[in-house]
């Protein structure tokens, strides 16, 4: 069962240079409480992975506009101009992925997969550096897993047993990202004193380690 824990507590094993993965889409499903955490403890030099780098006061972006990201993975960056203007100084070193090949990489990333062909991207940038392998006569792109230090998640409500249940399309890239990370940390609107229906579990509680409760 995991451990109920404050958000202070809750980043005190992340350090600089960790790479964390993020859940969320423009901030919705994105663990708020635990990114001003983050800001608070002045940890800087992050590998970030994300769907999107939110907006300049909410989401990722705040980690941006602190200038605490060191590399970005995410599949879209126009809500945030912050990002773009650090992307062009060079000051955050950027791999702009299609959505749906960042999914499935996380995916990879957790199913233990040593990487996954698609045609997305080829003839474009998202080749380049990238292995070619054809398939009866047809080419794909190699992409490889990405996995994380930690994976910081929002939830709806998680019951005794930390099984978490995510509110609509909040769903998004939190349990796919549940997966993918050494360790996970969920925060939650609700923690409920009782068990879940198994039929309606999103993420199964033995895939989290620490429960927070989210603030404000």
């Amino acid at each position: 069962m995991p451990k109920i824990i404050s958000a202070t507590e809750a980043v005190n094993d992340i350090d600089n240079g960790a790479t964390v993965m993020f859940g969320g889409f423009l901030a919705v499903g994105t663990p708020e409480t635990l990114i001003n955490a983050l800001i608070a403890k002045d940890i800087r030099d992050l590998t970030i992975i994300c769907n999107d780098t939110g907006f300049i006061d909410k989401g990722v972006g705040k980690l941006i506009v602190q200038r605490r990201v060191k590399k970005l993975y995410a599949s879209h960056i126009g809500t945030n101009p912050e990002t773009g203007k650090q992307i062009n100084a060079k000051e955050i070193e950027a791999d702009i992925i299609p959505q749906g090949t960042l999914a499935e990489r996380v995916r990879a990333g957790g199913a233990g997969l040593g990487g996954f062909l698609t045609p997305t991207g080829l003839g474009t940038v998202v080749e380049e550096g990238k292995q070619i392998i054809e398939v009866n006569s047809k080419p794909y792109l190699l992409e490889l897993p990405l996995q994380a230090d930690f994976a910081l998640l929002h939830a709806k409500a998680a019951d005794k047993a930390g099984n978490l249940l995510f509110h609509g399309t909040a769903q998004n890239f939190n349990p796919l990202m549940a997966m993918a990370a050494a360790t996970v940390i969920a925060e939650v609107d609700e923690l409920i004193d009782d068990y879940f229906d198994p039929n309606i579990v999103h993420t199964p509680g033995f895939l989290v380690d620490y429960l927070v409760k989210r603030e404000g």
